[in-house]
């Protein structure tokens, strides 16, 4: 087919002035047919599943008659009058193309936010009304009998309503577009440029047969059916969304659309234009002020829901989220600073003693009393149940710990409680930044550590020291054994699939590590990361999960099981410089392409030290590999680090998934993250759905991939192999019914 098309641009090039019968009939008519005859072969390979591919076999066909006939009246010197057969099979092939590409961006819909689809509207009409303007000379002319001047309208008008659709096309993907598209949209640009400047030559009385221009509807209708060939070898809806690679085509086409339509209502007022296209000009005009007002609602809604995210909804302190971002700052910062750790005391009795309406007002007159301690600079927050937490402007002991008096002291006094006065006490532990710790989760750890110690020593205050934790014969020894551990091979992975939930099928999974105890038996993660990390071993600990991982992956690979697997990075590795450098050598060690990997980070990895970690992710992005935010929602969420990092996954935390059913504000905040992620171009991943009406509604909202107990807990190797072959097995039996996803749990 190529070879055809490109012996006849040639031909076109190098023959002499005038019609030649070789190039201007028999390959032009060659050149023509064979995208027709190729795409009824990608329709053939596809078995006629694909409505689209038969779509475009039609239009390229019947545009391959009507040239024919028109071609051979050529040869024969014969005049062709319009209306004539060559006219419908012309005509035809512009609502069978149109067609084609309806069926395929009907699959878009569901996983397109309305901002997207006004940002088509206003491309499309805007197109169209600049198009309108070019080919404005073309309709003023048009003359002869009703049905002449309808067929010659018709030319025209298909061209400014592919020119439409194509920019729409453009425009649907908002900042990232699939490479597997460029065939159809390069396709269609070169049809509708040599339609549009033969439209503008016939006009202007200039066209004559056998110009270079004439090889444009060849070239365009070949690269038509290359992307017929490559969809006809995809499995059923990869047209769409793949996780491929992107392409960014530029933004601006809805904004250039808006100025044309401007500049051509400006332009109405001194010139004397068509009612059409003042119309056209006007209705882009509307649909862009339609987009700017959709934005803007857009944009409150997701403050607000921002605010109410990041504050606590009974106490209307800040929450966790608002602690780990202000936490991150000040550590990035550099400035000392004291964490107090606050656990109300014996709080579970009033609860359970006198309700737990009583318990939330407790905890409603606790945080105004604490909130009258802290000065201004200072921060406090709840981070769930009955502890809160604050970050004061402290950094030496003495003056924590006179912090620390001022808050007994303001908790002293008795609660009035529905007429009954309790008194509330509560345990505190203090940890220095940065001297006990350089991250938010280390300082939490420690402040932790020492609140229980001060609770179980009736204390009241504990200010971490070194030997609260490490100085432990059990933990020295349990630190010991991961060492001899890391060193025999003791630690194994087990794996969780992630369903994705538009086909239901298994693509990748998540590498957890466990460790297989001599003794204790198998050990789960919080059990030994925290002993690796004091110890200084998770380096080495990483390094061994990636290596079990990427060689299971292979031998999955070898096997025809071509799933990627998703390796969690503790924070350290991000302030690793040559660790793209690692990566890559690993794959390569694996024979592995990068695509094969996945890196899942936690927001608070990415804040503690941003530029070096901005500079290790977009090291790794280059090379290949995925990059996910593991647990979103849960530290730092700042807008800002989404749109500044190579980010392909958003992986929503559990937290938001569980409640999501049975409460609208937290269905609201998964709904407006879905929408957030597919807006900026990011594939959203579910974590914990454990039932099959949460899979529902993340489906509803177009979440693209979820894991948890509902499809299978972390397994071993073996047994997801043996899972994913039985779910198949299952939907094979099941063939022809709706797909849902499979509640099997295994392990």
């Amino acid at each position: 087919m190529w070879v055809i098309a490109a012996a006849y641009t040639v031909g076109l090039v190098l023959q002499p002035p005038g019609f030649v019968v070789a190039v201007d009939v028999w390959l032009n008519i060659a050149a023509i047919a064979a995208p027709a005859l190729v795409c009824w072969a990608a329709v053939l390979t596809a078995g006629g599943r694909r409505l689209e591919l038969v779509f475009m076999a039609v239009g390229c066909t019947s545009y391959a008659i009507g040239n024919a006939l028109l071609a051979m009246a050529a040869a024969r010197h014969v005049t062709v009058v319009t209306p004539a057969w060559s006219d419908a099979g012309f005509l035809l092939f512009y609502p069978a193309v149109l067609a084609a590409l309806v069926t395929v961006a009907r699959r878009a819909l569901s996983r397109r936010s309305g901002q997207v689809w006004w940002d088509a509207a206003v491309a499309a009409l805007g197109g169209a009304t600049g198009l309108a303007v070019l080919l404005a000379p073309v309709f003023s002319g048009i003359s002869g009998s009703p049905l002449q001047m309808i067929v010659a309208a018709a030319y025209p008008a298909a061209d400014m309503t592919l020119v439409a659709v194509l920019l729409g096309l453009m425009c649907l993907h908002g900042a990232r577009f699939p490479r597997r598209w460029l065939p159809l949209i390069a396709g269609l640009a070169l049809f509708a440029a040599a339609d549009i400047s033969y439209t503008l030559r016939v006009a202007a009385g200039g066209y004559t047969v056998g110009t270079p221009m004439d090889g444009l509807w060849a070239l365009g209708l070949a690269t038509l059916a290359t992307w017929t060939v490559r969809c006809g070898r995809e499995r059923s809806g990869a047209g769409i969304d793949s996780g491929e690679q992107p392409y960014s085509p530029s933004l601006l086409v809805p904004g250039l659309s808006s100025g044309v339509a401007l500049a051509v209502l400006v332009a109405g007022s001194t010139a004397s234009l068509s009612r059409v296209i003042l119309l056209l000009a006007t209705a882009t005009v509307l649909t862009s002020a339609g987009r700017t007002h959709v934005a803007y609602r857009q944009l409150r809604r997701m403050a607000q829901l921002t605010r109410e995210a990041r504050s606590d909804d009974l106490t209307g302190l800040a929450n966790r989220r608002a602690f780990y971002d202000h936490a991150g700052r000040r550590l990035a910062q550099g400035s000392p600073f004291t964490l107090l750790l606050i656990d109300l005391n014996r709080f579970k009795e009033v609860n359970d003693s006198l309700g737990h309406h009583v318990g939330d007002q407790l905890l409603q007159q606790v945080a105004r009393r604490l909130a009258a301690q802290i000065r201004a600079g200072d921060l406090l927050a709840r981070l769930g149940g009955d502890e809160f937490v604050v970050l004061a402007d402290a950094g030496d002991a003495d003056a924590a710990l006179s912090i620390a008096d001022r808050v007994h002291e303001a908790l002293s006094a008795g609660f009035e409680l529905d007429g009954i006065t309790v008194h509330a006490h509560a345990s505190i532990g203090l940890a220095l930044a940065p001297h006990h710790g350089r991250d938010v989760a280390m300082l939490l750890r420690r402040a932790d550590i020492a609140m229980y110690r001060a609770k179980s020593g009736r204390y009241g205050n504990q200010l971490w020291q070194p030997n609260n934790d490490e100085a432990s014969a059990d933990r020295l020894r349990l630190q010991q054994e991961l060492r001899e551990g890391l060193r025999t091979g003791q630690l194994v992975l087990h794996y969780q699939p992630k369903i994705d939930l538009h086909d239901g099928q298994v693509h990748s999974v998540e590498a957890l590590v466990r460790w297989q105890h001599p003794h204790q038996g198998l050990l789960y993660p919080d059990a030994f990361l925290g002993l690796a990390e004091d110890a200084g071993l998770m380096h080495e600990l990483t390094t061994t999960v990636l290596h079990l991982a990427l060689r299971q992956a292979a031998h999955w690979h070898a096997a025809g099981h071509p799933l990627s697997v998703a390796v969690n990075l503790p924070p350290s590795a991000l302030m690793d410089a040559q660790l793209a450098a690692r990566m890559t050598d690993l794959l390569r060690q694996y024979d592995l392409a990068p695509a094969a990997l996945q890196l899942e980070i936690t927001e608070d990895a990415i804040m503690g030290d941003r530029e070096r970690a901005a500079a290790v992710l977009t090291q790794l992005r280059a090379a290949g590999v995925r990059i996910a935010i593991d647990d979103f929602g849960t530290g730092f969420s700042s807008l800002a680090y989404l749109r500044d990092l190579p980010v392909d996954d958003l992986k929503l935390d559990r937290s938001f998934i569980m409640p999501a059913t049975s409460d609208d504000r937290a269905a609201a905040l998964v709904s407006s993250t879905v929408i957030l992620a597919h807006s900026l171009g990011l594939r959203m991943v579910a974590e914990g759905v454990e039932d099959l009406a949460g899979a529902e509604q993340l489906q509803r909202f177009g979440c693209d991939q979820a894991q948890g107990y509902l499809y299978s807990r972390p397994v071993p190797a073996d047994q997801l192999i043996a899972w994913i072959t039985s779910r198949a097995s299952a939907a094979a039996a099941a063939a022809g019914s709706e797909p849902i996803p499979a509640a099997v749990a295994v392990g």
